[in-house]
């Protein structure tokens, strides 16, 4: 049986391994140089963890430019439901980020979530309107009306670009809604999904002025 001084050798010895946080810039530096090493498929974690380390040291602008970036690189890595949870986790900090609830719509869409997707498509809109960036969005969202042929969602997405103003494409919208979809509606889920993965990372990979994925 482990005597009383060996426990407390122990837990003395464990306690000084976790006691007294290292200083977050060095964590950063740290995780910067990992994601610059990191091999396919693993850049967007130390990423991630940056803008985990920025939040928890109370540098919310900080943690959004590295939860931007480390969407960029799990896009780039082919790992969409990975950046899908990092961009939720932007709206948390941010829910009115223009360029991530664009993001955000398309990953739902490609992961079959319908129902984020319509909350997200109407975040989207709404954001955009009071950023004054309704062409930008409407662009977007014509796009997705485009190729996905759920009815549920043409619905929603004629009623957020007559939330934008562009009335002309709401009823082009509205008429596809109609009709059963776009003549180029995407019929195949699986590529509706790489479609929607691929459109996903168009908007995301361009940095607003600020550097922020807002």
């Amino acid at each position: 049986m482990m005597s009383r001084f060996s426990q407390w050798m122990r837990s003395k010895s464990a306690s000084s391994r976790t006691e007294g946080p290292k200083d977050w810039e060095a964590q950063l530096a740290e995780l910067e140089e990992a994601a610059e090493s990191a091999r396919l498929g693993f850049r967007g974690k130390p990423l991630n963890q940056a803008g985990d380390v920025c939040l928890k040291a109370g540098d919310r602008e900080r943690a959004v430019r590295y939860y931007g970036r480390a969407i960029d690189a799990l896009l780039e890595d082919e790992r969409p439901e990975g950046a899908r949870g990092v961009a939720n986790k932007i709206i948390r900090i941010h829910p009115a980020a223009i360029r991530t609830l664009s993001t955000l719509t398309w990953l739902d869409l490609a992961a079959r979530h319908l129902a984020s997707a319509l909350t997200h498509l109407r975040a989207y809109s709404e954001a955009a309107n009071r950023g004054d960036q309704q062409l930008r969005a409407g662009v977007e969202i014509i796009e997705m009306a485009r190729v996905v042929p759920l009815h549920e969602f043409l619905n929603a997405a004629g009623e957020a670009l007559g939330l934008l103003g562009l009335d002309e494409l709401a009823s082009q919208v509205n008429g596809w809604a109609a009709d059963g979809g776009s003549p180029d509606a995407i019929s195949d889920q699986e590529e509706l999904s790489a479609y929607c993965v691929r459109a996903a990372s168009g908007p995301n990979l361009k940095s607003s002025p600020e550097g922020s994925p807002a």
